[in-house]
């Protein structure tokens, strides 16, 4: 069964200006990349399904906004062009999650930006303004009665806005490496049975992050159980990716990839659900996520 390749031209039109990392260039370098996939155009997520996980006034803030540019946050820009191209990143997970849980696939990858997994309830940051993920599994829950789903994120910054989230609810399970001290400056102290944060220091080699995730990741997701995992799979951790100082390479990806596919064959009959997040060098992204959909279309075993 071919993977599902969820995207929209209307997520290149948010744009935060010149010289900015997280731009339109990052969605044709994965477009170059996609094989053996379906293609589906992400719908807009409705009011209703992001009122799942974020405040009304909030949501009417950014669906509402038409006229000039203002910044959220220092690095995140709210322009014409947003409010469109972020439902279509929350609808993209929406529909993922449909296609995955009435069986029509296995296994989709939604090709979107702006990224999600650092904006709040109320609040955006860092690049991020719905928190797509969220919204996903939240529909998982809410239409499909699930109660245990897991989210594994190895973005190097810490998804502290999907960790806000679903902090109180057990039926998440969050699985979280991310460089710290770092940005957003969170996680490291989170002592929770659901939620696994795997903190990295500066200059951590793929060897060493293999280990933490085996030691920290598995055994959690093991004895969780999940019917459904969701991937927040940013690639800025790549050792040639200038946002982190951490000294992965697409092999790495590649690897925690087909752990996470070990799991989900295991105890989810093998349904996964992946979303771009982070990820700037435009070279090792395409390289990160060629190996990280090789993993996923072909059941590849990695060294």
């Amino acid at each position: 069964m071919p993977i599902a390749y969820l995207y929209h031209p209307d997520c290149l039109q948010h744009d935060m200006g010149d010289g900015h990392p997280e731009n339109a260039a990052r969605l044709n370098v994965i477009e170059e990349q996609i094989r053996n996939s379906l293609d589906y155009e992400a719908p807009l997520a409705t009011y209703k399904q992001l009122a799942r996980v974020h405040d009304a006034k909030y949501i009417d803030k950014i669906i509402n906004h038409t006229e000039g540019s203002i910044y959220l946050d220092p690095d995140t820009l709210l322009t014409p062009e947003t409010p469109q191209a972020a439902l279509r990143a929350a609808g993209a997970l929406i529909h993922a999650t449909d296609l995955v849980l009435s069986n029509k696939h296995k296994v989709a990858f939604c090709n979107i930006r702006p990224p999600g997994h650092h904006a709040l309830v109320a609040q955006a940051m860092g690049f991020c303004f719905f928190n797509n993920i969220a919204v996903g599994v939240a529909h998982a829950i809410e239409k499909y009665a699930l109660t245990r789903v897991a989210i594994a994120d190895f973005d190097v910054h810490h998804g502290n806005g999907t960790e806000a989230i679903f902090t109180d609810d057990p039926r998440v399970m969050l699985c979280s490496s991310f460089q710290h001290p770092f940005y957003p400056y969170a996680g490291a102290d989170t002592n929770s049975d659901h939620i696994i944060n795997v903190p990295l220091a500066a200059n951590t080699t793929g060897k060493e992050f293999r280990q933490a995730i085996t030691k920290h990741w598995l055994p959690a997701l093991h004895k969780f159980a999940p019917q459904i995992i969701f991937i927040s799979a940013g690639f800025d951790a790549h050792e040639k990716d200038n946002m982190s100082m951490i000294r992965l390479h697409a092999t790495d990806y590649a690897w925690v990839t087909q752990e996470i596919l070990k799991i989900a064959d295991k105890y989810a009959e093998g349904r996964i659900i992946s979303t771009l997040e982070g990820g700037y060098h435009l070279e090792s992204l395409g390289q990160s996520v060629a190996a990280h959909l090789k993993v996923l279309t072909e059941k590849n075993e990695v060294l």
